[in-house]
């Protein structure tokens, strides 16, 4: 082999104090923030926040869990008959349809639905209905009868005859609910009432007037 005409010589190491090596200095201005800037950057921040808890609580405000919403959509009295031998009593058999509206964004699982009819805040008589379920967003319709034969009224005996004397008879209805929210990790309990006045002419065995309120 042939050694190398010009042999490789070794670099020459960097020495800050060669003349032959320019130097160079940067000089940097110093930076001003502008004070619009930073208010600029305050607001965008507060605004941001401001528009994180609105949505916030407007997710709590359209999922947070409520009661169902009953009404009564038909009040049909079938049957009334007044006894006044051997003691006053009364049937009556009365046609109801509650309305059940779910106002939330889930399903509404109720275990029953109970109806009652009373007279002067005493309960003559109930009926229960079955198990049942309601979507999201909803309404389901529960039909019932409730039926009272020979109820007597042993207390409010004198109400009674007067309210005989009159023409007419008042009883109150109520409708409950229970039930729970179907979520996938857990129930929220939910119950709902709704009250209604119903009066009776006792003449032609009609019902005159119905006035009915959420409690």
């Amino acid at each position: 082999m042939t050694s190398s005409k010009f042999p490789d010589r070794p670099p020459t190491p960097y020495d800050p104090q060669s003349p032959q090596q320019p130097q160079y200095i940067i000089v940097l201005p110093h930076y001003y923030r502008n004070p619009r800037h930073l208010l600029r950057r305050a607001c965008r921040r507060y605004i941001y926040c401001a528009a994180v808890l609105i949505l916030l609580v407007a997710a709590l405000f359209f999922l947070w869990p409520s009661d169902p919403e009953l009404s009564f959509s038909r009040v049909h009295l079938r049957h009334f008959k007044i006894h006044s031998f051997p003691k006053i009593a009364i049937d009556v058999t009365l046609d109801v349809t509650v309305k059940i509206r779910n106002r939330d964004f889930y399903s509404v699982n109720f275990r029953s639905v109970l109806i009652s009819i009373g007279y002067r805040g005493k309960q003559l008589g109930y009926v229960v209905s079955d198990y049942g379920r309601i979507k999201a967003r909803a309404s389901s319709y529960v039909n019932a009868t409730l039926e009272l034969n020979d109820v007597s009224f042993f207390s409010d005996i004198i109400p009674v005859i007067e309210d005989l004397a009159r023409g007419s008879i008042t009883f109150d209805t109520v409708s409950q609910i229970g039930g729970e929210l179907g979520l996938v990790l857990f129930d929220i309990p939910v119950k709902g009432k709704v009250s209604c006045e119903i009066v009776v002419d006792t003449r032609n065995e009609t019902i005159t007037h119905q006035n009915c309120y959420p409690e």
